[in-house]
């Protein structure tokens, strides 16, 4: 495998991780203020956030999308598939989680290399060869090597935190609207919102460079950027024809997706992907580049 270091993908990780930090460092205080701690309270809600996201972030992901981890038994082809890449990309086998959907997609999650998963629909296993596959496989595991998947996944759960204080502190803290706690409960309400809106544009700059980087990754590890190239073609085409009541129970997790699930003008504004159109052409140039040596 040739594998280049790609200092793009990791300038831009060091970048969103110490914006991360400084968002942390801010929502904390926040929150400590709304509740009346001091420094102690502050560095409980600082370091209880740090290591729930460390720790328990890839299963509350995994959870989040009905995820189930299989063994080898259950499914043998796929734990076959992973294994076999994950030894041409040298990499530790990650755990293998499948999610009963007919949505076809697949993402990674984890905190290291060590520590990592990757997920699969029945819809992608029903939709896809088995060259096809392995290029969506090797597409997620060179997240797991890119590392960009534990950035991802402490900027999803940051902004899952502040969308779950957006949506549901209004409604807690109804019954102190008019009294001392008034005043913190729209703060802490109005600190959520933007540590949720500035997490969402760190997740999407991230984001849709680390795909072009992922892809051109399994194109490393596989051989075959064709096979990647005719997998997300399948799949863009399958998940036009999903009915949109499925979409919308998956969609908040777009950014871990190797192909989104949202269309149309505004999807394609707000997307934490680039376009099909120009990942295919991408491989197509690797292809090219392949042939010519």
């Amino acid at each position: 495998m040739d594998w280049q270091p790609d200092w793009g993908l990791r300038m831009r990780m060091f970048v969103t991780m110490f914006l991360l930090f400084a968002l942390y460092i801010v929502f904390a205080g926040v929150l400590t203020a709304y509740m009346g701690g001091g420094i102690l309270a502050f560095a409980v809600i600082f370091g209880g956030f740090s290591l729930v996201q460390y720790y328990f972030s890839d299963t509350l992901t995994l959870k989040s999308m009905g995820a189930k981890t299989v063994s080898a038994d259950e499914y043998p082809q796929l734990h076959a598939s992973i294994e076999r890449l994950s030894q041409q990309a040298d990499l530790p086998k990650p755990k293998v989680a499948v999610v009963d959907s007919r949505v076809p997609n697949a993402f990674a999650t984890g905190r290291n290399q060590r520590n990592a998963a990757v997920a699969v629909t029945t819809g992608l296993m029903r939709t896809l060869d088995r060259d096809e596959l392995d290029g969506v496989i090797a597409h997620e595991l060179s997240h797991v090597k890119n590392r960009d998947m534990m950035v991802m996944t402490i900027a999803s759960f940051l902004s899952t935190i502040a969308f779950m204080i957006v949506r549901w502190g209004a409604f807690f803290g109804g019954g102190r609207g008019r009294g001392r706690g008034g005043g913190g409960i729209v703060v802490a309400i109005l600190a959520s919102l933007l540590v949720w809106i500035i997490s969402y544009f760190l997740i999407r700059a991230l984001s849709r460079y680390r795909e072009f980087a992922a892809d051109r990754g399994a194109a490393a590890i596989t051989g075959k950027p064709s096979a990647l190239a005719s997998a997300l073609m399948k799949i863009s085409g399958e998940v036009d024809k999903v009915p949109d009541k499925d979409l919308r129970e998956e969609a908040e997790m777009n950014a871990f997706f190797i192909i989104p699930l949202k269309s149309g003008i505004v999807g394609r504004l707000f997307s934490t992907h680039p376009s099909t159109e120009r990942r295919v052409e991408q491989l197509r140039q690797l292809e090219r580049e392949m042939e010519s040596f």
